[in-house]
């Protein structure tokens, strides 16, 4: 039986770099969930790695097919950007194990839809300075920065992982050693391995 490996964490925490370093680790033999998403693809994201980029119409299209597992809005300074997981034929639990990258929220109905004991989370934890710090970075390298989205963002992510929400969620284990990105990349990797 198959299991769901769900990565999460706040803005600027290197949860995209654990990503896909945890999908090329062999050993692991993780399949990608990848996420949908309405907002503009931004530079060095690829479609249908970072996530899979689609219009309004699509999304709506695939709500009333009834393929829409959970759906996310954020009101962004660009306008509603939606973000959402979709049930999909190319997902086999039965004999596979998977990796998505993710919300909490999104982290939650993806475990109230597949059950608990087939999705487990891991938390990437980075203190806040060092996160402002990478966001400002990766924002001055898009071809049109917007600090505006990326502070929303940031701001966002105070109240979307407050410790109440973490607690709700039942998150216990967190990975807090992402400044030494290969001390975390070791843990979270044994971390699955012990699990699979």
């Amino acid at each position: 039986m198959g299991k769901i490996f769900y990565i999460m964490g706040k803005s600027a925490s290197g949860k995209d770099t654990i990503y896909s370093e945890l999908l090329s680790r062999k050993e692991l033999g993780l399949r990608p969930i990848v996420l949908y998403t309405t907002r503009p693809i931004r530079a060095k994201e690829t479609d249908g790695v970072e996530y899979h980029f689609v219009t309004e119409d699509i999304l709506w299209k695939m709500q009333t097919e009834g393929r829409v597992i959970e759906l996310r809005t954020y009101d962004t300074v660009q306008g509603p950007w939606h973000y959402f997981t979709a049930d999909s034929e190319s997902i086999d639990m039965e004999h596979f194990n998977y990796l998505v990258l993710g919300t909490l929220v999104s982290y939650e109905k993806i475990r109230d839809y597949y059950g608990a004991d087939r999705v487990v989370p891991l938390y990437i934890e980075v203190e806040d300075g060092r996160r402002l710090e990478r966001a400002m970075k990766r924002e001055k390298k898009q071809v049109v920065p917007d600090y505006s989205e990326m502070c929303r963002r940031f701001l966002a992510d105070q109240e979307d992982f407050s410790e109440e929400n973490i607690t709700r969620a039942g998150i216990t284990k967190r990975f807090p050693n992402n400044d030494d990105r290969e001390v975390c990349m070791d843990e979270v990797a044994k971390y699955i391995w012990e699990r699979l």
